[in-house]
Order: structure tokens, then C-alpha cells, then sequence
């Protein structure tokens, strides 16, 4: 079969590429305050370029894996509850 034959790298190629441009997008992106499991309140940060806030509601930290971006919404969601 030709390059686009079943069991060919493009599927994984489309997949690290959308990974890439959004860790790309995403550079930069901030840690807003946020409150710990314990309840102790941890001022916002800036990240360097290329990288971006990542963790959870409760721990963050930057970071270059778009798989663990934690975004500026979902942040904000996050002080919501």
C-alpha cells in the first residue's frame, strides 16, 4: 500500500502536529492565583516563552507538555468551584 495505507505514521504525524501548534499558541500562557488542597492561596505567575501553566486546580506549574496545558479558562473555571 501507498503512504496512506493502513498502518502508515500519518495518524500520529496529524496528532503530534496539532500537539506541536497548540503548545505553540499556547506559549506563554500564564498561572492565574489559585488555592491548594490544604487551603493555602498561591499567587499567579508568568511562564517563559514556549512554555505554559500546566497541573491542576490545585498545583501549577509551567511546563513545555501540551498534554498537561492547564489554559487561562480553564483556570478561571476552576476558581469558579
Amino acid at each position: 500500500m501507498g503512504p496512506s495505507g493502513p498502518g502508515s505514521g500519518w495518524p500520529l504525524a496529524g496528532t503530534l502536529l496539532v500537539a506541536v501548534a497548540a503548545s505553540m499558541v499556547a506559549g506563554g500562557e500564564d498561572c492565574l492565583w489559585y488555592v491548594d488542597r490544604n487551603g493555602s492561596w498561591h499567587p499567579g505567575f508568568d511562564c517563559e516563552y514556549y512554555t505554559f501553566c500546566c497541573g491542576t486546580c490545585h498545583q501549577r506549574y509551567c511546563c513545555r507538555d501540551p498534554l498537561r496545558l492547564l489554559t487561562e479558562r480553564q483556570q478561571r473555571h476552576c476558581l469558579a468551584f
